[in-house]
């Protein structure tokens, strides 16, 4: 037997044990010249096929002309693979029409909705940060995320004939997702991208991708048994820089859409590629006077606390006119958050930050410490040598305006507090702090040329006046939900809009009916 057909027949046989939910890959693992299921996937040994198209140029299986492997339910090991399933699954989509979009997006919310306990419970336990009530309260509010209603065509009619502009679809994208949001942004992107028409393939953060892979697999299991699309949203199990990369350089893929921090950011803009990319953020906070401070602290506590700190828009810093802020301590105090005093919160930065051999707490270039990254205030505490009460969700301390905790994104439980002698020092320092990443910021005031010169003044894309970080994203405020927020490419919160080629049709000196 010729290796070809040899080759043709273990490929069959394992489509149809796939289907049959035989042992599909073991029979992968057989095939002449291809990466076994538990192969990294890319970047690795010579033949990796993970790793795109070898320098000559020479197709390589998976690519384009090869069937994609069925019976995964989106779930891959080789990101090649993936990119063609998505392709297939995309032209699937677009027979399935509009009818067809909304219809995964159904699937999707009330799958969020039905799982949100487990999935909260499920990710937490992979990646131990946050809180688990917030973790279920945020994929329940994925019934906010918009659909195909956002994409209204535009019209134009006049004397020489009509003219319409709808929004279409790029085709194959490929998306990166964080570990501090793992499912409700993956759930996010499936829901904006499928209702753009488009077909997805993630590369989810290393430690957040057991979860995803769950996730992709439901969620393609229902859409299957409905629409009879296997592959609309595909994963990589297990993600790598090598995969990642390779989703990249395929041909399939128009556009890139990344949610993360300053590293994976800068290589989705590096690809040559359209790249959608929601980077860091280091919201501030200015409190002038001139509002409610018993409001301001209790606004202040939602949004730092939820998760632990570990929302992009949440509150990581707050800077209060010296006239206001014994008053504003004091409520903070009183609505349940934990003082720390000087000592202890030293204690805390060191154990929070990563210092340079030989350099104390006021080094200019510290690193966070993961292991304290989104976990619960009790934790934070016993590092500053102090217990606190039960249920404790935000502590917080007075520090200088160049501390490491106002000047870097530490999510974490612990808000520092700044004492400012005017507005303008505050809008200035908070400008500082914000790091031009002009992502979010947040004010509480009456005035409102207090306001519009901290908006001008930092340029974000939330600026939130008397609420917290969270009615940015239509709790508490007006406004849609996502989890992904192109700050540094200057889409904005994404929508189904984001994800969309405008196309143009003309109709010269016909059609216009009066």
């Amino acid at each position: 037997m010729s290796t070809v057909n040899e080759t043709l027949i273990r490929e069959v046989v394992a489509e149809v044990l796939a289907r049959l939910g035989g042992p599909a890959s073991a029979m992968q693992g057989a095939k002449v010249g291809t990466a076994t299921a538990g192969d990294s996937g890319g970047g690795g040994p010579a033949g990796s096929k993970t790793g795109g198209a070898p320098a000559c140029g020479c197709p390589v299986s998976g690519s384009t002309g090869s069937k994609p492997v069925r019976g995964r339910y989106g779930v891959f090991a080789d990101a090649t693979e993936a990119c063609a399933a998505a392709q297939e699954a995309f032209q699937q989509l677009s027979a399935a029409g509009v009818a067809g979009r909304q219809k995964v997006i159904r699937i999707v919310k009330d799958l969020c909705t039905a799982k949100a306990e487990e999935w909260g419970r499920l990710e937490l336990e992979e990646t131990r940060i946050g809180r688990l009530e917030h973790k279920i309260e945020k994929l329940r509010s994925l019934q906010g995320v918009p659909g195909v209603e956002f994409l209204q065509p535009y019209g134009l009619s006049g004397d020489h004939g009509i003219t319409l502009e709808e929004y279409a679809p790029f085709g194959v994208i490929g998306a990166v997702t964080p570990s501090t949001h793992s499912i409700p942004t993956l759930a996010c992107n499936i829901i904006s991208m499928v209702a753009a028409g488009n077909a997805v393939v993630f590369n989810a953060h290393p430690g957040a991708y057991k979860c995803a892979v769950t996730a992709v697999r439901t969620f393609n299991q229902a859409i299957h048994r409905e629409l009879g699309i296997e592959n609309l949203a595909c994963i990589v199990e297990p993600p790598t820089l090598e995969s990642f990369q390779a989703i990249a350089r395929n041909e399939h893929v128009r556009l890139l859409c990344v949610t993360g921090g300053p590293g994976v950011v800068k290589a989705a803009m590096a690809s040559g590629k359209r790249a959608i990319c929601a980077g860091p953020g280091n919201p501030p906070v200015l409190v002038d006077g001139t509002s409610d401070l018993d409001r301001a602290a209790r606004c202040v506590i939602e949004g730092a606390a939820y998760d632990n700190n570990l929302l992009c828009i949440g509150e990581k810093e707050v800077f209060v006119l010296e006239s206001h802020f014994d008053r504003f301590m004091a409520a903070l105090e009183r609505h349940g958050a934990v003082r720390l005093n000087e000592a202890q919160i030293e204690r805390l930065t060191r154990a929070a930050f990563v210092f340079p051999q030989g350099q104390g707490a006021g080094c200019a270039h510290p690193t966070v410490n993961r292991e304290l990254v989104g976990r619960d205030a009790a934790v934070l505490a016993r590092a500053a040598g102090v217990d606190v009460p039960p249920g404790t969700q935000l502590l917080f301390g007075e520090t200088p305006a160049d501390h490491p905790f106002v000047l870097e994104e530490q999510m974490m439980p612990f808000l520092p507090v700044v004492r400012v002698r005017t507005v303008e020092e505050g809008i200035e320092a908070a400008k500082r702090a914000e790091r031009g990443y002009k992502h979010s910021a947040m004010i509480h005031s009456l005035d409102v040329a207090h306001m519009t010169a901290m908006a001008r003044a930092l340029e974000t894309t939330l600026f939130v006046k008397n609420g917290s970080c969270l009615a940015g994203l239509g709790n508490g405020g007006e406004g849609y939900l996502n989890f992904s927020i192109a700050t540094t490419t200057g889409e904005g919160i994404c929508n189904p809009r984001t994800f969309t080629r405008v196309r143009r049709c003309v109709m010269v000196d016909q059609l216009r009916i009066f």
